[in-house]
């Protein structure tokens, strides 16, 4: 909803990992992987704070967006 305050970051970005469980060492990469990572949670939350202020169940809102994150592909995956 507009007029919204910027909310802080309530999480501490990951250590990003490669596959082999080394670091990911590019800044860059970390970057953009963490400026996603605040994107998406901030998107979350006003879907969360919608849903409540037009009276939807808190518990089903966040069953959801467990579902919907549960259900993403990876288009990289090899076969």
């Amino acid at each position: 909803m507009a007029g919204r305050q910027p909310k802080k970051q309530s999480f501490e970005p990951p250590l990003w990992r490669q596959p082999d469980g080394k670091p990911v060492s590019c800044v860059e990469k970390i970057k953009v992987l963490n400026q996603n990572l605040t994107e998406l949670q901030q998107m979350a939350q006003d879907l969360v704070e919608d849903a409540i202020l037009m009276g939807c169940d808190e518990t089903q809102i966040r069953a959801v967006l467990d579902q919907m994150i549960a259900g993403l592909k990876n288009p990289y995956r090899k076969s």
